[in-house]
């Protein structure tokens, strides 16, 4: 059964008084699918890493978890939208300079940047949380729901952390004060790194020229200086009962690409269509012809793919047939070559098809965010890190996602990980459960600390096994 609002309130517990007056005062593309309880696969007790570094692991994010719901419900409360997170990052980095660390700002635009530097040498691991929220008006009942308002492509809109950023961010925080606690004990740096416009900036321009998010952080060197040797990431999902831990190795999440096509006819009057070339007739036979590509020329066999048409816009009156008809839509793939091959195929598609009618047709393509890759060798390494956090039946191997993620650009420079968090109370049908990016999205809090013990024993686990 899915959450319903008159028993979230229940749900939700209280902050201690000085916990809740902290959290006060302070400064469209991922969507995880959800996953079957069949994918969840139960094993021993794995002993990996240090131990006494992992108790202290234990003992350390307890301590700080009253603090990471108090910044989780702060942030929730007060969410920005993308290249638009300076209230969010002025809190992130306050946190981290009284952490001790060396702190960057204005980080592709307003990113967060913190290095803690561990008593003994070592590889240097980088985590990271993506800040920025959605426009989307809430609609969960909770005290601290979102009422903030934003511009978007510049119109204003309602704001509301519906893909659970602010959990990201949350976890992350609450992560840097775990090891920064441990720092003269860990064998390594770590890079800290609060990430704007991950779905995409509010001022939204796809001609291909400007980059945002993690890629413009890649571009401003984030993974350089010192050298990043591996990153880790996580993401909150509907799709998994709380506290469950899922991913996968090699792709698991698609690229998204973006596409226009535009269809020139020729006008008439409805009455007399053969007077005119109809761009709405070829635009349907458009439509269709792409979903032949998948279907029949394509290796199936390879890995999946999807291609949707998300707008259609032509004419202005029922009795007159229009000039132009423009369309918009999505391409999502795994693999390299399948993607361009695709793109080819859409294009003669699109052209052929309007020529075979006499009209003209013109196909662009943006690619936006590549598939998210978990190196094999990096996952297999850190998995029973992620077994041993989880507990016996608490884990599962994620399918793969049709949603997208901009880590992907991390992960094409250094080895990367990227796991899920489940989020949907226990006992709750993860499949009837709202979406990420629906406005009834809702965030089980006592799961946000598998998020904190998962990137803290990732990070102490690798650089330990490194010094093997």
């Amino acid at each position: 059964m899915a959450v319903s609002h008159r028993h979230i309130r229940a749900r939700i517990a209280p902050l201690p008084a000085a916990i809740s007056t902290l959290a006060l005062a302070a400064g469209l593309l991922c969507a995880p699918t959800p996953w079957s309880p069949a994918h969840a696969q139960a094993q021993p007790p794995l002993q990996t890493g240090d131990a006494a570094l992992q108790a202290q692991i234990e003992t350390r994010a307890k301590a700080a978890e009253a603090r990471l719901i108090a910044w989780r419900r702060d942030i929730h409360q007060h969410p920005e939208l993308g290249n638009y997170e300076t209230r969010t990052a002025k809190l992130v980095a306050d946190h981290l300079k009284k952490l001790g660390m060396e702190v960057k700002t204005g980080v592709a635009k307003t990113g967060v940047v913190g290095l803690l530097k561990g008593g003994k040498p070592g590889p240097v691991v980088a985590l990271r949380a993506d800040m920025d929220a959605l426009p989307v008006k809430e609609r969960v009942d909770v005290p601290f729901a979102s009422k903030a308002k934003g511009k978007y492509l510049g119109k204003e809109v309602d704001v509301m952390h519906a893909c659970g950023h602010d959990t990201h961010v949350a976890i992350l925080m609450a992560t840097a004060e775990v090891l920064a606690g441990m720092k003269d004990q860990l064998p390594g740096s770590v890079k800290f790194i609060f990430q704007p416009a991950e779905e995409s900036p509010a001022d939204f321009e796809p001609d291909g020229t400007n980059i945002w998010g993690a890629k413009q952080m890649v571009a401003e060197g984030v993974l350089d200086n010192p050298k990043v040797d591996a990153i880790f990431g996580l993401h909150v999902s509907s799709g998994i009962e709380s506290g469950k831990l899922a991913w996968r190795s090699g792709p698991a999440m698609a690229a998204a690409d973006q596409f226009w096509i535009d269809v020139k006819g020729r006008q008439t009057h409805g009455a007399r269509p053969w007077g005119g070339i109809d761009p709405i007739v070829v635009s349907s036979q458009i439509v269709l012809g792409l979903q032949t590509i998948q279907s029949r020329q394509v290796n199936a066999m390879l890995e999946p793919s999807v291609i949707t048409v998300g707008t259609i816009h032509g004419g202005n009156r029922m009795n007159i047939v229009p000039e132009k008809v423009e369309m918009m839509g999505t391409v999502r793939t795994y693999d390299e070559g399948m993607k361009k091959d695709i793109h080819a195929r859409m294009k003669r598609t699109t052209e052929s098809i309007a020529a075979s009618s006499g009209a003209e047709a013109t196909f662009r393509v943006v690619e936006l965010y590549n598939a998210t890759i978990n190196q094999p060798a990096l996952t297999e390494k850190m998995a029973p890190t992620l077994k041993r956090v989880a507990g016996d039946g608490n884990w599962m191997l994620a399918p793969k996602a049709t949603a997208s993620e901009d880590f992907s650009f991390y992960q094409e420079k250094v080895p990367g990980l990227f796991f899920n968090l489940g989020v949907t109370p226990k006992g709750t049908d993860v499949t009837k459960a709202a979406s990420n990016h629906s406005p009834e999205f809702y965030v089980d809090e006592p799961a946000l600390i598998n998020g904190v013990r998962a990137l803290s024993n990732l990070t102490v686990d690798y650089m330990t096994m490194a010094q093997r």
